[in-house]
Protein backbone atom coordinates (compact mmCIF):
# COMPACT_ATOMS: atom_id res chain seq x y z
CA UNK A 1 0.00 0.00 0.00
CA UNK A 2 1.38 3.02 -1.25
CA UNK A 3 0.76 5.65 1.83
CA UNK A 4 1.77 9.10 3.40
CA UNK A 5 3.08 9.16 6.56
CA UNK A 6 1.13 12.46 7.93
CA UNK A 7 1.74 14.30 11.07
CA UNK A 8 -1.69 16.09 11.81
CA UNK A 9 -2.28 17.84 8.41
CA UNK A 10 1.34 18.14 7.05
CA UNK A 11 2.89 15.43 4.56
CA UNK A 12 6.08 13.82 6.27
CA UNK A 13 6.96 11.25 3.93
CA UNK A 14 5.73 9.13 0.72
CA UNK A 15 6.30 5.03 1.23
CA UNK A 16 5.22 1.47 0.82
CA UNK A 17 3.48 -0.16 3.52
CA UNK A 18 3.56 -3.73 3.41
CA UNK A 19 0.32 -4.92 4.41
CA UNK A 20 1.17 -8.27 5.01
CA UNK A 21 4.65 -8.09 7.44
CA UNK A 22 4.04 -4.77 8.53
CA UNK A 23 6.96 -2.65 7.52
CA UNK A 24 7.35 0.05 4.95
CA UNK A 25 9.10 -1.46 2.11
CA UNK A 26 10.36 1.33 0.40
CA UNK A 27 10.39 5.05 0.45
CA UNK A 28 9.40 7.20 -2.50
CA UNK A 29 10.11 10.49 -0.96
CA UNK A 30 10.88 12.88 2.25
CA UNK A 31 8.37 15.95 2.65
CA UNK A 32 8.72 17.31 5.83
CA UNK A 33 11.50 15.36 8.06
CA UNK A 34 11.03 17.96 10.35
CA UNK A 35 7.59 17.32 11.04
CA UNK A 36 8.85 13.52 11.79
CA UNK A 37 8.33 11.50 14.90
CA UNK A 38 11.71 13.04 16.84
CA UNK A 39 13.69 9.86 16.90
CA UNK A 40 12.79 9.85 12.94
CA UNK A 41 14.05 13.28 12.44
CA UNK A 42 17.62 12.24 14.21
CA UNK A 43 17.79 8.94 12.69
CA UNK A 44 17.33 10.80 9.02
CA UNK A 45 19.84 13.56 9.73
CA UNK A 46 22.88 10.81 11.67
CA UNK A 47 22.32 9.10 8.38
CA UNK A 48 21.27 5.55 10.11
CA UNK A 49 18.67 3.19 8.09
CA UNK A 50 15.81 5.55 8.15
CA UNK A 51 13.37 3.03 6.37
CA UNK A 52 14.25 0.03 9.45
CA UNK A 53 14.10 3.45 12.03
CA UNK A 54 10.54 4.08 10.53
CA UNK A 55 9.27 0.25 10.44
CA UNK A 56 10.60 0.21 13.76
CA UNK A 57 9.14 3.86 14.85
CA UNK A 58 5.61 2.12 13.65
CA UNK A 59 6.04 -1.37 15.43
CA UNK A 60 6.71 0.38 18.15
CA UNK A 61 3.14 1.95 18.74
CA UNK A 62 1.60 -1.03 18.84
CA UNK A 63 0.47 -3.56 21.67
CA UNK A 64 4.05 -4.93 22.84
CA UNK A 65 4.28 -9.04 22.74
CA UNK A 66 4.60 -8.56 26.22
CA UNK A 67 1.82 -7.62 27.10
CA UNK A 68 -0.26 -8.97 30.14
CA UNK A 69 -2.26 -12.19 28.67
CA UNK A 70 -1.99 -10.84 25.10
CA UNK A 71 -2.72 -14.35 24.55
CA UNK A 72 -6.33 -14.08 25.20
CA UNK A 73 -6.81 -10.84 24.11
CA UNK A 74 -5.73 -12.05 20.76
CA UNK A 75 -8.05 -14.52 20.85
CA UNK A 76 -11.03 -12.62 21.89
CA UNK A 77 -10.05 -10.50 18.88
CA UNK A 78 -9.87 -13.23 16.66
CA UNK A 79 -6.47 -12.07 15.37
CA UNK A 80 -3.23 -13.83 15.03
CA UNK A 81 -1.15 -11.04 16.46
CA UNK A 82 -0.97 -7.30 17.62
CA UNK A 83 0.66 -5.89 14.39
CA UNK A 84 -2.68 -7.11 12.63
CA UNK A 85 -4.16 -4.03 14.70
CA UNK A 86 -1.66 -1.19 13.10
CA UNK A 87 -3.08 0.03 10.60
CA UNK A 88 -7.05 -0.76 11.59
CA UNK A 89 -7.45 2.87 12.17
CA UNK A 90 -4.59 4.61 10.29
CA UNK A 91 -1.93 4.05 13.14
CA UNK A 92 -4.11 6.88 15.11
CA UNK A 93 -2.97 7.16 18.74
CA UNK A 94 -3.62 9.39 21.26
CA UNK A 95 -0.37 10.50 22.23
CA UNK A 96 0.37 11.98 19.40
CA UNK A 97 -0.97 13.18 16.08
CA UNK A 98 0.92 10.99 13.34
CA UNK A 99 -0.73 8.48 10.89
CA UNK A 100 -0.66 6.73 7.47
CA UNK A 101 -3.06 7.98 4.56
CA UNK A 102 -3.64 5.78 1.65
CA UNK A 103 -1.93 7.92 -1.61
CA UNK A 104 -4.37 9.65 -3.38
CA UNK A 105 -6.78 9.77 -0.61
CA UNK A 106 -8.78 12.65 0.16
CA UNK A 107 -9.73 11.69 3.60
CA UNK A 108 -8.55 14.63 6.05
CA UNK A 109 -7.21 14.18 9.69
CA UNK A 110 -10.38 16.34 10.67
CA UNK A 111 -12.21 13.33 9.78
CA UNK A 112 -10.87 10.75 11.19
CA UNK A 113 -8.98 11.45 14.61
CA UNK A 114 -10.12 9.78 18.02
CA UNK A 115 -9.68 13.76 20.18
CA UNK A 116 -12.88 15.18 18.07
CA UNK A 117 -14.40 12.02 17.23
CA UNK A 118 -15.93 9.03 19.65
CA UNK A 119 -15.11 5.46 19.25
CA UNK A 120 -16.35 2.51 20.79
CA UNK A 121 -14.43 1.41 23.46
CA UNK A 122 -16.72 -0.65 26.25
CA UNK A 123 -16.79 -4.03 24.29
CA UNK A 124 -12.95 -3.60 23.90
CA UNK A 125 -12.90 -2.62 27.51
CA UNK A 126 -15.00 -5.59 28.43
CA UNK A 127 -12.96 -8.78 27.17
CA UNK A 128 -9.57 -6.62 28.42
CA UNK A 129 -10.38 -6.86 32.15
CA UNK A 130 -12.62 -9.89 31.40
CA UNK A 131 -11.67 -13.49 32.58
CA UNK A 132 -13.79 -15.60 29.99
CA UNK A 133 -12.31 -16.93 27.14
CA UNK A 134 -14.84 -16.32 25.06
CA UNK A 135 -14.20 -13.63 21.56
CA UNK A 136 -16.29 -11.61 20.64
CA UNK A 137 -17.05 -10.49 17.13
CA UNK A 138 -18.65 -6.78 18.12
CA UNK A 139 -15.41 -4.98 19.38
CA UNK A 140 -14.37 -2.33 16.75
CA UNK A 141 -11.40 -2.22 15.65
CA UNK A 142 -11.12 1.43 14.51
CA UNK A 143 -10.03 2.84 18.32
CA UNK A 144 -6.81 4.28 19.62
CA UNK A 145 -6.43 0.89 21.96
CA UNK A 146 -4.69 -0.54 18.86
CA UNK A 147 -1.82 2.00 19.45
CA UNK A 148 -1.29 1.33 23.74
CA UNK A 149 2.05 0.45 23.87
CA UNK A 150 3.69 -1.04 28.18
CA UNK A 151 3.03 -4.23 29.99
CA UNK A 152 -0.30 -4.03 31.70
CA UNK A 153 -3.53 -4.28 30.46
CA UNK A 154 -5.58 -1.13 29.17
CA UNK A 155 -8.30 0.44 27.33
CA UNK A 156 -9.41 3.79 26.20
CA UNK A 157 -12.90 4.99 27.11
CA UNK A 158 -14.90 8.01 26.68
CA UNK A 159 -16.87 9.74 29.14
CA UNK A 160 -18.09 13.29 28.88
CA UNK A 161 -15.94 13.82 26.01
CA UNK A 162 -13.26 13.13 28.01
CA UNK A 163 -10.68 10.41 26.92
CA UNK A 164 -9.72 8.24 29.62
CA UNK A 165 -6.82 5.30 29.33
CA UNK A 166 -8.23 2.40 32.16
CA UNK A 167 -5.31 0.30 33.34
CA UNK A 168 -5.31 -2.69 35.47
CA UNK A 169 -2.77 -4.34 37.74
CA UNK A 170 0.06 -7.20 36.02
CA UNK A 171 -1.61 -10.94 36.74
CA UNK A 172 -2.78 -11.60 40.40
CA UNK A 173 -1.44 -8.30 41.41
CA UNK A 174 -3.59 -6.05 42.44
CA UNK A 175 -1.27 -3.24 43.65
CA UNK A 176 -0.47 -0.84 40.82
CA UNK A 177 -3.83 1.35 40.56
CA UNK A 178 -3.50 2.36 44.35
CA UNK A 179 -0.21 2.91 43.11
CA UNK A 180 -0.92 5.32 40.49
CA UNK A 181 -3.70 7.22 43.10
CA UNK A 182 -0.63 7.23 45.85
CA UNK A 183 1.07 8.99 43.41
CA UNK A 184 -1.91 11.50 42.82
CA UNK A 185 -1.95 11.99 46.47
CA UNK A 186 2.03 12.69 46.75
CA UNK A 187 2.47 14.67 44.02
CA UNK A 188 -1.01 16.76 44.76
CA UNK A 189 0.18 17.70 48.60
CA UNK A 190 3.75 18.26 47.10
CA UNK A 191 2.38 20.47 43.88
CA UNK A 192 4.23 18.25 41.62
CA UNK A 193 3.19 18.78 37.94
CA UNK A 194 1.41 15.15 37.43
CA UNK A 195 -1.72 13.60 35.44
CA UNK A 196 -4.54 12.43 38.19
CA UNK A 197 -5.15 9.19 38.25
CA UNK A 198 -8.56 7.68 40.23
CA UNK A 199 -9.92 4.01 41.01
CA UNK A 200 -12.62 2.46 39.04
CA UNK A 201 -14.23 -1.28 38.87
CA UNK A 202 -14.34 -2.88 35.20
CA UNK A 203 -15.49 -6.45 35.93
CA UNK A 204 -14.78 -6.65 39.67
CA UNK A 205 -11.46 -5.80 39.26
CA UNK A 206 -10.00 -2.51 40.35
CA UNK A 207 -8.14 -0.53 37.75
CA UNK A 208 -6.92 2.88 37.53
CA UNK A 209 -8.36 5.41 35.74
CA UNK A 210 -6.52 8.79 34.34
CA UNK A 211 -7.40 11.59 31.38
CA UNK A 212 -5.32 11.85 28.09
CA UNK A 213 -3.11 14.63 28.74
CA UNK A 214 -2.54 15.04 25.15
CA UNK A 215 -4.37 17.09 23.00
CA UNK A 216 -5.47 17.39 19.07
CA UNK A 217 -2.88 20.23 18.73
CA UNK A 218 0.20 18.65 20.86
CA UNK A 219 2.51 15.00 21.39
CA UNK A 220 4.29 13.41 23.80
CA UNK A 221 7.91 13.11 23.14
CA UNK A 222 9.56 10.47 25.39
CA UNK A 223 13.09 10.47 26.93
CA UNK A 224 13.89 7.54 24.89
CA UNK A 225 12.93 9.75 21.85
CA UNK A 226 14.87 12.62 22.77
CA UNK A 227 18.11 10.92 24.20
CA UNK A 228 18.22 7.83 21.46
CA UNK A 229 21.61 7.98 19.70
CA UNK A 230 21.85 11.61 21.20
CA UNK A 231 24.02 11.41 24.21
CA UNK A 232 26.72 10.07 26.42
CA UNK A 233 24.89 7.20 28.45
CA UNK A 234 27.07 8.10 31.38
CA UNK A 235 26.09 11.65 31.21
CA UNK A 236 22.35 11.36 29.91
CA UNK A 237 21.15 13.20 32.97
CA UNK A 238 22.87 16.82 32.64
CA UNK A 239 22.73 16.38 28.52
CA UNK A 240 18.79 15.60 28.88
CA UNK A 241 18.56 18.42 31.13
CA UNK A 242 20.65 20.64 28.52
CA UNK A 243 18.50 19.45 25.68
CA UNK A 244 15.58 20.39 27.56
CA UNK A 245 16.51 23.58 28.28
CA UNK A 246 17.74 24.90 25.10
CA UNK A 247 14.34 24.14 23.42
CA UNK A 248 13.26 26.77 26.19
CA UNK A 249 11.59 24.75 28.68
CA UNK A 250 11.18 25.69 31.53
CA UNK A 251 12.19 24.35 35.10
CA UNK A 252 13.28 21.53 33.60
CA UNK A 253 15.21 20.32 36.76
CA UNK A 254 12.82 20.85 38.87
CA UNK A 255 10.06 18.76 37.21
CA UNK A 256 12.68 16.06 36.94
CA UNK A 257 13.88 15.95 40.51
CA UNK A 258 9.96 16.03 41.75
CA UNK A 259 9.64 12.87 39.77
CA UNK A 260 12.38 11.39 41.59
CA UNK A 261 11.41 12.06 44.93
CA UNK A 262 8.42 10.76 44.21
CA UNK A 263 9.98 7.52 42.59
CA UNK A 264 12.02 7.52 46.06
CA UNK A 265 9.25 7.94 48.28
CA UNK A 266 7.22 4.95 46.61
CA UNK A 267 10.04 2.96 45.46
CA UNK A 268 9.01 2.55 41.52
CA UNK A 269 11.01 0.16 39.38
CA UNK A 270 9.78 1.26 36.62
CA UNK A 271 10.86 4.81 35.92
CA UNK A 272 12.04 3.73 32.05
CA UNK A 273 13.00 6.20 29.20
CA UNK A 274 9.35 5.92 27.58
CA UNK A 275 7.26 6.99 31.02
CA UNK A 276 8.85 11.13 31.29
CA UNK A 277 9.18 12.98 28.38
CA UNK A 278 7.67 16.15 26.68
CA UNK A 279 4.83 17.64 25.04
CA UNK A 280 5.23 19.57 21.85
CA UNK A 281 3.06 21.20 19.49
CA UNK A 282 2.92 19.81 16.68
CA UNK A 283 1.72 22.68 14.62
CA UNK A 284 4.76 24.99 15.03
CA UNK A 285 6.71 21.97 16.74
CA UNK A 286 7.47 24.50 19.79
CA UNK A 287 8.56 22.25 22.80
CA UNK A 288 5.84 23.52 25.76
CA UNK A 289 6.89 21.77 28.83
CA UNK A 290 8.01 18.88 30.60
CA UNK A 291 5.06 15.81 30.67
CA UNK A 292 3.53 15.75 33.73
CA UNK A 293 4.24 12.55 35.99
CA UNK A 294 2.61 9.90 35.20
CA UNK A 295 2.87 5.79 35.25
CA UNK A 296 4.27 4.99 38.88
CA UNK A 297 2.14 1.80 39.11
CA UNK A 298 5.26 -0.64 39.87
CA UNK A 299 6.04 0.43 43.12
CA UNK A 300 5.76 -0.64 47.44
CA UNK A 301 6.89 -3.58 45.88
CA UNK A 302 7.76 -5.71 49.06
CA UNK A 303 9.14 -9.16 49.16
CA UNK A 304 8.46 -10.27 52.41
CA UNK A 305 6.39 -9.78 55.00
CA UNK A 306 8.61 -10.32 57.98
CA UNK A 307 7.69 -9.95 61.19
CA UNK A 308 11.14 -8.38 62.42
CA UNK A 309 11.21 -6.11 58.89
CA UNK A 310 10.05 -5.33 55.65
CA UNK A 311 12.24 -7.10 52.50
CA UNK A 312 12.44 -4.72 49.77
CA UNK A 313 13.03 -5.72 46.29
CA UNK A 314 14.11 -3.94 43.40
CA UNK A 315 15.95 -1.07 42.64
CA UNK A 316 15.73 2.48 41.25
CA UNK A 317 15.99 3.69 37.63
CA UNK A 318 17.54 6.71 36.71
CA UNK A 319 17.98 7.11 32.52
CA UNK A 320 20.02 4.15 31.79
CA UNK A 321 21.47 3.14 35.02
CA UNK A 322 19.87 0.85 37.84
CA UNK A 323 21.01 1.55 41.54
CA UNK A 324 19.91 1.44 45.24
CA UNK A 325 17.13 4.05 45.71
CA UNK A 326 19.32 6.36 47.92
CA UNK A 327 21.71 6.89 44.55
CA UNK A 328 18.10 9.06 43.67
CA UNK A 329 18.90 11.62 46.17
CA UNK A 330 22.65 12.19 45.25
CA UNK A 331 21.08 13.86 42.24
CA UNK A 332 18.29 16.71 43.83
CA UNK A 333 20.44 19.67 43.30
CA UNK A 334 18.65 21.93 46.37
CA UNK A 335 16.75 19.11 48.37
CA UNK A 336 15.71 21.56 50.98
CA UNK A 337 13.21 22.74 49.01
CA UNK A 338 10.87 20.00 49.54
CA UNK A 339 8.67 20.49 52.93
CA UNK A 340 7.98 16.56 53.97
CA UNK A 341 5.45 17.75 56.23
CA UNK A 342 2.86 18.35 53.71
CA UNK A 343 2.64 13.96 53.52
CA UNK A 344 1.53 14.66 57.22
CA UNK A 345 -1.55 12.63 57.34
CA UNK A 346 -1.03 10.57 53.74
CA UNK A 347 -0.42 7.38 55.36
CA UNK A 348 -3.38 7.20 56.96
CA UNK A 349 -5.91 8.55 53.80
CA UNK A 350 -3.92 5.60 51.82
CA UNK A 351 -5.00 2.92 54.23
CA UNK A 352 -7.88 3.54 54.54
CA UNK A 353 -8.10 3.68 50.88
CA UNK A 354 -6.99 0.74 50.37
CA UNK A 355 -9.15 -0.87 53.53
CA UNK A 356 -12.25 0.46 51.05
CA UNK A 357 -11.48 -2.12 48.59
CA UNK A 358 -10.06 -5.36 50.22
CA UNK A 359 -13.30 -6.79 49.78
CA UNK A 360 -12.44 -6.90 45.88
CA UNK A 361 -8.97 -7.02 46.06
CA UNK A 362 -9.26 -9.21 48.91
CA UNK A 363 -5.60 -7.70 50.39
CA UNK A 364 -4.86 -8.60 54.17
CA UNK A 365 -5.21 -6.32 56.74
CA UNK A 366 -1.91 -7.70 57.40
CA UNK A 367 -0.68 -6.90 53.86
CA UNK A 368 -1.91 -3.06 54.21
CA UNK A 369 -0.36 -2.56 57.25
CA UNK A 370 2.93 -3.25 55.94
CA UNK A 371 2.35 -1.43 52.91
CA UNK A 372 1.30 1.73 54.89
CA UNK A 373 4.24 0.70 57.56
CA UNK A 374 6.75 1.12 54.33
CA UNK A 375 4.96 4.30 53.32
CA UNK A 376 5.93 6.10 56.43
CA UNK A 377 9.15 4.60 56.84
CA UNK A 378 10.07 6.09 53.30
CA UNK A 379 8.59 9.88 54.54
CA UNK A 380 10.47 9.71 57.25
CA UNK A 381 13.89 8.22 56.21
CA UNK A 382 13.78 11.53 53.53
CA UNK A 383 12.74 13.56 55.98
CA UNK A 384 16.04 12.60 57.95
CA UNK A 385 18.01 13.07 55.19
CA UNK A 386 16.72 16.41 53.96
CA UNK A 387 17.59 17.26 57.99
CA UNK A 388 20.83 16.13 57.24
CA UNK A 389 22.00 17.52 54.86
Amino acid sequence: MKCILMNKNIEVLVAEYDQEIKVFSKIYEIKNIKYAPFQLENAYYKKETFRASLSEWFVGRGIPSWRDDLDILLSKLNISTPKELLDKAFGLSLSDQYWLKPYNSNIKYDDINFFDHDFQGSEFTNITFSSSNTSSNKVSLISPNNTTDGRLKKTWIIENKTRYLLKGGYKNEVMQPFNEVLATMICKRMGFKHVPYELAIVNDKVVSKCPCFITKDTELISAYQILHNNCHKNNAYIEYINILEEHGIKNARENLEDMFILDYLMLNEDRHLGNFGIIRNVENLKWLETAPIFDTGQSLNILDYNDEELLINGAGRFFYESNNFDYLLTKIKDIKRYDLNKLDGLCDEFDSLLHKYSSITHMTDRRIDKICTLLMSRINKLKRYIKSV
